[in-house]
C-alpha cells in the first residue's frame, strides 16, 4: 500500500493504493480525508497571453462554445437586423449558426472562414 496526496479544484485528498502484484489481503476502503494546505504558486508562464483587442465597436458578437469558422455570412459596413446570421461555426461536428444580438451595423470581422477560435473570442463587432 502507497499513500499519496492528490489535489482537485483546490481541495487536497491523502489516498491510500494498493500495488498490483502486492499482498492479496482485503483492502481497507475509507472515505476520502480532506487535507488542507496552502495552494500552489503559479508560474508566470502559465498565465495566457493578453489577446489584442477588438476593433471599435459597439456591441461584440462573441463565441459561445469553441469551433472551427466554416462561413461568414455578412462584411464590414454591413447593416444587420437582430437575428440575422452573422456567421456559420462548426463545434463538435454541428453547424451552428451565430446570429447577430441587436439591429445595427458590422464595424469589423475578427475572424476569417477556417480560424479556429475558443469560447469567448471576438467573432464581430456592431455599432
Amino acid at each position: 500500500m502507497k499513500k499519496y496526496n492528490i489535489t482537485v479544484n483546490g481541495t487536497t485528498y491523502e489516498v491510500v493504493v494498493e500495488e498490483v502484484g502486492a499482498s492479496q489481503s482485503a483492502p481497507s476502503f475509507a472515505s476520502p480525508t480532506p487535507v488542507f494546505s496552502a495552494p500552489a504558486t503559479p508560474s508566470v508562464s502559465a498565465a495566457p497571453a493578453p489577446k489584442a483587442p477588438a476593433a471599435a465597436g459597439a456591441s461584440s458578437v462573441v463565441a459561445p462554445m469553441p469551433g472551427t469558422i466554416l462561413d461568414i455570412k455578412v462584411s464590414a459596413g454591413q447593416t444587420v437586423k437582430k437575428g440575422d446570421v452573422i456567421c456559420v461555426l462548426e463545434a463538435m461536428k454541428m453547424e451552428n449558426d451565430i446570429p447577430a444580438p441587436q439591429d445595427g451595423v458590422i464595424a469589423s470581422i475578427n475572424v476569417q472562414k477556417g480560424a479556429s477560435i475558443a469560447a469567448g473570442d471576438v467573432i464581430a463587432t456592431l455599432n
